[in-house]
């Protein structure tokens, strides 16, 4: 099919390599791959803040630039929400209601649709160490994302997946969060990295590069060794 990726703005900025380990993935499966560069951000800090009505002007491009995509592939759990359940609900009402939820319905977090719309947990990739696996909370709480990611890593050769106690516990980002109030942040931070380094693991995996860029620089001022990675990253190993 041919699969059109969203990449987030913070992930174009920061993390490119997560977005072209998603196109060899795909690519080696036989889809074709088109990434417009004119969608630039899905709306969501505007949304999170309480500025629906200028959160609306950013998404209602983005509607428009997705219209006739076949499949819409979101590299994190976070923007991916945003376009598969706050759209909906922050169109609920406007003249763009049905064009929210078709879209949302196209739309799919990356590690869901290698497992539940292709069909795919064996990529044949090859990462050696032990790793441990953190839930963003978007992916979790609004995608329903625990299984998919997990089903992916087993299947990796020569990684160990091994389970923190805190899998499913806050880092702290929370994207605008962490800049409000840095003090708990960074608190809540800790005590993943601190959960993390109880496994012994050499990398901590998540679908989320927001997640992961936040735990990474708390990890470097710790002088702590362990080491972030995205999911699509592993996966491109071989």
């Amino acid at each position: 099919m041919k699969v059109t990726l969203f990449v987030p703005c913070f992930m174009d900025a920061c993390y490119p390599k997560v977005g072209i380990s998603i196109v060899e993935i795909l690519e080696r499966l036989g889809h074709e791959i088109e990434c417009p560069e004119e969608v630039v951000c899905c709306g969501q800090p505007a949304f999170n803040s309480g500025y629906w009505e200028e959160s609306r002007v950013i998404c209602r491009k983005v509607l428009k630039q997705l219209e006739r995509a076949e499949a819409v592939v979101i590299p994190s759990g976070s923007c991916g929400a945003m376009l598969k359940v706050f759209y909906p609900e922050l169109f609920k009402g406007e003249p763009e209601e049905a064009a929210a939820n078709d879209l949302a319905a196209r739309t799919w977090e990356f590690s869901d649709f290698l497992v539940k719309r292709l069909g795919v947990t064996d990529l044949g990739a090859k990462f050696e160490g032990k790793a441990t696996f953190h839930d963003g909370c978007h992916g979790l709480r609004e995608l329903k994302t625990k299984d998919s990611p997990r089903r992916l890593l087993e299947k990796v050769e020569g990684l160990e997946l091994v389970e923190m106690e805190a899998a499913e516990t806050c880092c702290g980002f929370g994207g605008t969060f962490s800049a409000k109030f840095p003090m708990i942040s960074t608190a809540m931070g800790e005590v993943k990295c601190s959960s993390a380094n109880e496994t012994g693991a050499d990398w901590m995996v998540s679908n989320d590069s927001s997640c992961l860029m936040h735990l990474q620089g708390l990890l470097d001022r710790q002088g702590n060794p362990l080491k972030t990675i995205h999911l699509a990253e592993v996966l491109a190993q071989r």
